[in-house]
């Protein structure tokens, strides 16, 4: 039995370039310092910078505060190099009573006169919404957000 293509999928996307339409949350190179005397750059480094990417449009769909509760999954698809452009990539993808799940994206630009980028960690994070004490509070609904 022959099928007919769905013309309605999105395109793959395009070896060698960073997400098309979509802004980075963030933007970082590596210093010598992030990286072992091979010239890695350490993954808890690259966990660290994920965190906080992550943590930016939870931080705006909470109307404040977060903290990171859990690290639903990680994974290293290529190696960092120092000198490596990271473009960090974050978009919700489920928000609960009191939580925001956002998967995060690294591209990394290398030899960026020869224009090589390559996917470098794909990540899924959890965040909970929490007030001055500490303790988790209601993620506001998103109309009373888009009123202010």
């Amino acid at each position: 039995m022959m099928t007919t293509p769905d013309v309605t999928a999105a395109p793959a996307p395009a070896p060698n370039c960073l997400p098309v339409g979509k802004m980075p949350e963030l933007r970082v190179m590596p210093a010598p310092s992030d990286a072992n005397v091979y010239g890695d750059v350490f993954g808890g480094w690259i966990m660290a910078q994920v965190d906080i990417a992550g943590s930016l449009p939870a931080t705006r769909r909470a109307n404040g505060r977060v903290a990171t509760i859990a690290v639903n999954s990680f994974v290293f698809k290529n190696p960092v190099f120092v000198g490596d452009l990271l473009s960090f990539y974050a978009d919700i993808v489920r928000v609960g009573t009191t939580s925001i799940t956002v998967n995060v994206e690294v591209y990394a630009e290398r030899n960026r006169l020869q224009a090589d980028i390559v996917k470098v960690t794909e990540a899924t994070l959890t965040y909970v919404a929490t007030g001055s004490d500490r303790k988790p509070r209601p993620v506001p609904p998103i109309e009373s957000l888009m009123h202010k």
